[in-house]
């Protein structure tokens, strides 16, 4: 199985669907750590006055925690609706789509971290 998989790295266009592929399953395999830890971090906070929320998300842990469930979450995210376009939208529309779809949740990834991070410190 890895001569296939080192096969594949080393040829043309296989070689990036390879790369694209395996980088899907890490984040979905870093996904399924982090969802569990946001929910069980964030969801006791709903609900509580700002000033709680604030101060809980201030410490390291949760901050934490949050921004890499943005930063994978969006990247994944990312990824996935680009390889639904490639496979369903044709010609220019798909490249644009793509470009408008990565910018949006690079955007969004961005908004959500500066929101952490302001409140972090």
């Amino acid at each position: 199985m890895l001569s296939i998989v080192k096969y594949a790295f080393h040829h043309g266009s296989l070689s990036e669907a390879v790369h694209h592929f395996l980088l899907m399953k890490v984040s979905s395999i870093a996904l399924l750590f982090l969802i569990p830890l946001f929910v069980f971090t964030v969801g006791p906070m709903i609900g509580q006055p700002h000033e709680e929320v604030v101060a809980f998300f201030a410490k390291p842990f949760p901050a934490v925690i949050v921004a890499l469930t943005f930063i994978v979450g969006f990247k994944h995210f990312s990824d996935g609706v680009q390889v639904l376009l490639e496979d369903y939208v044709h010609g220019t529309a798909r490249k644009i789509s793509i470009l408008i779809m990565t910018c949006l949740s690079y955007a969004a990834m961005l908004i959500g971290l500066y929101a952490i991070l302001k409140i972090a410190f």
